[in-house]
């Protein structure tokens, strides 16, 4: 129980530090936050839990596939934003896309034999 505390807390603490830091430093927050720091500490826990690295090479890698729809969400929020249609709706809207951005991948992913 304490590792999964320990786990959750370090998960969680990097989470409260980048928004904080994003209310003084925007660019330096989203460097932090455009790292892939999810995935890192997965791997690392992932590791830790004695998974083996093949597996661990096989979930980076299905990761690399699957950063490519979210992209829309990061390009597509700030033009809705400078729009002018409100935070909910850009988000909303970004979020949309970016679940259909994955809709379309994922079977053509299939297709390829790509396995996810």
């Amino acid at each position: 129980m304490l590792y999964y505390t320990i786990k959750f807390s370090i998960s969680a603490l990097i989470i409260v530090l980048i928004s904080e830091i994003a209310k003084r430093h925007s660019g330096f927050a989203a460097l932090l936050a455009a790292l892939p720091l999810t995935s890192l500490l997965a791997m690392i826990w992932m590791y830790l839990d004695e998974v083996e690295v093949t597996q661990i090479a096989e979930f980076s890698s299905q990761i690399a596939w699957l950063v490519l729809p979210s992209l829309l969400f990061f390009l597509l929020f700030p033009v809705l934003i400078k729009q002018g249609l409100g935070f909910w709706f850009s988000l909303g809207l970004s979020a949309t896309a970016t679940i259909t951005g994955y809709l379309l991948l994922l079977p053509m992913l299939r297709r390829l034999g790509v396995q996810l």
